[in-house]
């Protein structure tokens, strides 16, 4: 008996030791919360994507605009390469602004076809100034839409007479020419979770252009046929980008 109650003094005795020495001991902080995550920033980007054209054009005098052809449609397909950069701003705190600017090296091609008479036709680039509003159902993922001023620029058309097999030239042709419009789009960005500042975008646009009267010229000349191309071009693209943020001072994540 006597030997069971030493051993509960000790062990009373160590217990006791242990929990004032414990008591001593510095209390360890809690650790700091992971700061949140922030759109606000600037960027650049890069992509590839696939585009579509169409347009209605038809013959007419020039001067004049008198019609002289019936209205057709027609279009071209191809890829392109889009290199572009912006800053958001973030708010509210799930909506994102921003502003962005982007250029399109393009090979989209098809054919110009004007009542018997077309060629090759190019979209060989463009670009793009606006805007975005965005909204964040994640923390890491944002969905927006887009809108701005375009221009694109189609090739020089080399003029075939087209019922005939094989087509031959007749010696005229439709000059390069820049087209002015507007764009609307809608997409997605996710921020990587393996690398800090690397994002993912995938964007639809629409852009329409202001239909313009094109002259006809000589080939060799460059003179004046009397006649040219009223035409008006829509362009639909769907871009896939790598981003890379670099954010403003205290807006880290």
């Amino acid at each position: 008996m006597r030997k069971f109650a030493l051993t509960l003094s000790v062990v009373a005795g160590l217990a006791t030791t242990s929990a004032a020495n414990a008591a001593d001991m510095p209390i360890k902080a809690p650790p700091p919360p992971a700061p949140m995550m922030s759109w606000t920033g600037c960027s650049l980007a890069g992509g590839v994507g696939y585009g579509m054209w169409n347009q209605d054009h038809f013959g007419e005098t020039l001067p004049g605009n008198t019609q002289l052809t019936a209205s057709t449609t027609s279009g071209g397909r191809g890829w392109l390469g889009r290199v572009g950069g912006g800053c958001d701003y973030q708010f509210a705190p799930s909506f994102v602004i921003g502003v962005l600017g982007d250029y399109d090296f393009a090979d989209i091609s098809g054919d110009a076809d004007i009542s018997g008479v077309g060629g090759p036709e190019k979209m060989s680039a463009a670009w793009a100034v606006g805007g975005r509003i965005g909204y964040l159902p994640y923390p890491n993922l944002m969905t927006y839409v887009s809108g701005g001023w375009t221009q694109a620029r189609f090739d020089q058309v080399n003029l075939l007479a087209t019922p005939v097999f094989p087509a031959p030239a007749i010696g005229a042709f439709i000059p390069e020419h820049t087209y002015s419009g507007w764009f609307i789009g809608t997409g997605f960005e996710y921020a990587a979770p393996w690398f800090r500042g690397l994002f993912w975008r995938t964007e639809y646009r629409f852009s329409q252009f202001d239909a313009d009267d094109i002259p006809i010229l000589v080939t060799g000349t460059n003179a004046p046929t009397g006649v040219g191309v009223h035409s008006e071009k829509f362009v639909q693209t769907i871009t896939s980008s790598l981003v890379w943020k670099f954010n403003w001072p205290g807006a880290r994540y």
